[in-house]
């Protein structure tokens, strides 16, 4: 059963060698163009959408007791979309019983099944965007951008290397042991994958697909069955992932429960899960509390997660102060600061910066950016299409609470003409860091401190221990003097976080393209896991060996 490797044989193997060479490639298109993907995909996609609104989502065969299903859009009207439910224990164990047809396909078998899943969530990305727009808030490009093709991308991402390592051993040799003037000893030897067992994927409310993709598709190809637990408010997107993989399993005849949706209304069946002995893999996105939990509980399992942290920008000099500000700006109104990869503290020296207009002071920087904000956001469309909704409400109250931490250089508001909407521009703060430590708690959402420091070295040295402290997964610099940039990479390496100087274009330090950006590093408090590296496939399975005598 090779057929749909072949079908995608090209694919994987562009796959691989981006990833070796790190340099750009995508397989899946991130322009919403009809040219691209039908002249009518854009409204087939939304009516598609629509069409599941009020309804009970079909997973047929699938396990249920019961139905769940709460999701309200940050753009106002309910979803009211109902999915099957099940006890964790029923899901445990109708994934374990699919377990043993699964592990015995051949890497290439799962990798094909794993190849024409991401090509036929592909052909939907117009529906996926939908979905994702209205359970995260995010604008419509965007939710078509990384809730489709860059979340493909990073899922096929995680099968190239899943597929790399498991074809990195031979599946057979003959060994042959010299024996000087007696015969030569000789072994016939066979190695097989063995998948590590049931492996459970916690979706988070914001990327729903993006950051779920590339553990889901890992644990898939390297054969393991998957539970898909989805935020609850972001049920859809992942609904719609395991309806697809489901329906290309069944066609292939494995059994549609290799993958399963854990559909339920808060954490009590995610804890079960975690605490499983039969769940030997899980896959974490979300906040540092419940990840300390679930690293804390999931006993014996791979557990691979992503966190949270406090990213930071720090300013030395600039040759492009326009570029930077508004490189900065886009940074913190983009999906209104909701990203993992957001910046939240911007260190600047209290004595101010040299820049291409002369020298800055502390206050005309914090100025400059929040100005910058002021024309990115000025007309209300293109403000919308930037800053999107907000996904929890607890995020505005997070932002109310924020206000009084600091001296106010730029307000939040809500984005005009989203009526109805949740929303919320950036907040900007200025600070002494020799005052206050407010800025060194993570404020997840539309919230942006500007520190007073020592000069750019000292900033340098309080954003990596933070990182080191608290968890970050994007840092970056803005500097001329060669020595303290090439100084602050090595600083920014030790603390485990990943740089980026001197932006002042097209490209923002809270993006990262699959195939050449490490998402996330695996070496401080944001996340134990990189994606997507050697060892974030690896331990999904094991080696396992047989041998016997030959005759010579």
């Amino acid at each position: 059963m090779t057929a749909l490797f072949e079908r995608h044989r090209a694919t994987l193997e562009n796959a691989l060698e981006a990833a070796a060479s790190r340099g750009y490639w995508s397989a899946y298109p991130e322009v919403p163009s009809g040219r691209i993907y039908g002249e009518t995909a854009k409204d087939d996609g939304l009516a598609a959408y629509e069409a599941r609104l009020g309804k009970a989502f079909d997973l047929p065969g699938h396990p249920a007791g019961t139905t769940v299903g709460a999701e309200v859009s940050p753009y106002g009207p309910a979803l009211g979309i109902t999915y099957p439910a099940a006890s964790a224990e029923t899901l445990v164990a109708a994934s374990a019983a699919a377990g043993p047809r699964w592990a015995a396909a051949s890497p290439e078998t799962r990798t094909g099944i794993c190849l024409e899943i991401l090509a036929r969530l592909n052909a939907m990305s117009f529906e996926m965007a939908n979905a994702v727009m209205h359970t995260t808030g995010q604008a419509f490009a965007m939710a078509f951008q990384a809730g489709g093709p860059h979340a493909q991308d990073r899922g096929l991402e995680a099968v190239a290397y899943a597929y790399a390592e498991m074809t990195r051993t031979p599946a057979g040799a003959t060994w042959t042991k010299p024996q000087g003037k007696a015969a030569p000893i000789v072994l016939e030897k066979h190695w097989r994958v063995v998948p590590r067992g049931v492996a459970l994927v916690i979706g988070c409310n914001t990327f729903p697909t993006w950051n779920s993709y590339p553990g889901l598709f890992a644990s898939l190809a390297t054969g393991n069955t998957v539970v898909v637990k989805p935020h609850p408010a972001a049920i859809l997107p992942l609904a719609l992932t395991v309806a697809v993989a489901r329906q290309v399993l069944a066609e292939e005849g494995f059994p549609a429960d290799i993958v399963l949706l854990a559909a339920a209304p808060g954490a009590e069946i995610t804890q079960t899960l975690v605490r499983h002995p039969a769940v030997a893999i899980v896959d974490y996105t979300g906040s540092n509390a419940f990840g300390a939990w679930v690293r804390a509980n999931a006993g014996d399992a791979a557990t691979y997660t992503e966190e949270a942290g406090v990213n930071s920008i720090v300013i030395g000099a600039t040759g492009d102060f326009a570029g930077m500000c508004a490189n900065i700006a886009f940074s913190l109104s983009l999906y209104s600061g909701q990203m993992c990869t957001a910046p939240q503290d911007i260190f600047v020296p209290r004595s101010g910066i040299e820049t291409d207009e002369g020298r800055k002071s502390f206050d005309d920087v914090a100025a400059g950016i929040a100005a910058a904000v002021d024309a990115l956001l000025t007309d209300p469309a293109r403000a919308a299409g930037i800053c999107g909704a907000i996904a929890n409400p607890a995020t505005l109250a997070r932002i109310a609470l924020a206000r009084p931490l600091g001296r106010v250089v730029r307000d939040s508001a809500p984005v005009e003409g989203l009526d109805g909407a949740r929303t919320a521009t950036p907040l900007i703060l200025a600070v002494d860091a020799a005052e206050t430590d407010a800025h060194e708690e993570e404020r997840f959402g539309p919230i942006a401190f500007v520190v007073a420091v020592d000069d750019a070295r000292d900033g340098v040295e309080r954003a990596a221990r933070l990182a080191e402290e608290k968890g970050a997964i994007t840092a970056a610099l803005y500097e001329t003097d060669e020595a303290a940039i090439l100084a602050a990479a090595d600083r920014f390496a030790a603390a485990g976080v990943n740089l980026s100087v001197n932006l002042t274009g097209g490209i923002y330090v809270n993006q990262s393209a699959a195939f050449s950006d490490f998402h996330v590093t695996g070496a401080n408090p944001a996340g134990n896991a990189s994606l997507t590296d050697t060892a974030f496939v690896a331990g999904r399975f094991r080696v396992a060996m047989w041998r016997r005598p030959l005759a010579a």
